[in-house]
């Protein structure tokens, strides 16, 4: 019976390797299975045209690093021509058809005015108190012919969020445009809001010359809309059925339906 525990003894080391052998080989099994019934691959068994990277982070350092070193790079090659800023695809995504318009006409005749109507009243000798009652009021929905002339003020602010204009604290050169400004009725109730001592600062909006450069690109001058919708008005049939007898119009030929382009 001795002679048995020390023949034990001396094979307890090989059949310990023997049982951790076995309990290692039992993982790998059931890792196989386990992948199998998955659908799992290890990577060695994936071809080469599976295989997909990890996909960068464009946002990160090295990556608009990498991006401004070819903006450079392309910067110096001779050969590589861009006809417009790569922007006004983008910024064109971005805008109302009204606020085209606007860009229009600011593009033809060039700044236009704008007032702010501010309170005023003496608090003592030599200083006055002021506060802002109604900010950049201009007649650019109505000259460019928008069809949200309420919209007019987000307009603006998209159009200065884009870079397209600016808010300048310059008048315009003609002092006549302002008077027809101030004329309107809705800075002559923000006059009278304002109360005793209000009064109107000049301004003026204009075209950055990124505006600038974006509606010589995008812009075009004049468009088609006008002389289609003229066009119908001749084509429309007459009591008198003479194609160029107007039934609305007066002795003068001053049409209440005729279409006028806004400048």
């Amino acid at each position: 019976m001795a002679q048995e525990d020390d023949n034990l003894l001396k094979a307890a080391p090989g059949l310990v390797r023997m049982a951790a052998t076995a309990w290692i080989r039992g993982l790998v099994w059931s890792a196989e299975l386990v992948q199998g019934a998955l659908g799992m691959k290890d990577a060695e068994d994936v071809p080469a045209e599976e295989r997909r990277p990890e996909p960068r982070d464009e946002t990160s350092a090295a990556a608009l690093r990498r991006r401004g070193e070819e903006l450079l790079r392309r910067s110096a090659d001779v050969n590589d021509e861009e006809d417009s800023h790569p922007a006004y695809a983008r910024i064109l995504d971005v805008m109302a058809p009204d606020e085209a318009r606007i860009l229009r006409l600011l593009q033809e005749r060039g700044a236009h005015p704008a007032v702010d109507v501010r309170s005023g009243g003496p608090l003592g000798v030599g200083v006055v108190a002021t506060e802002l009652v109604a900010p950049g009021l201009n007649m650019i929905g109505a000259e460019a012919g928008c069809r949200h002339v309420n919209r007019v003020p987000a307009y603006l602010n998209n159009l200065f969020r884009l870079g397209l204009i600016w808010f300048s604290r310059e008048q315009v050169g003609d002092h006549l445009r302002y008077q027809v400004l101030e004329a309107q009725p809705e800075v002559v109730e923000a006059l009278a809001e304002a109360g005793r001592g209000a009064r109107t600062v000049r301004r003026s909006i204009h075209l950055t010359p990124f505006g600038a450069d974006f509606c010589s690109f995008c812009i075009p001058p004049t468009t088609g809309e006008f002389e289609a919708l003229r066009q119908s008005v001749r084509d429309e049939p007459t009591p008198s059925g003479d194609p160029g007898a107007r039934p609305d119009a007066g002795p003068a030929g001053a049409g209440r339906r005729g279409v006028e382009e806004p400048s």
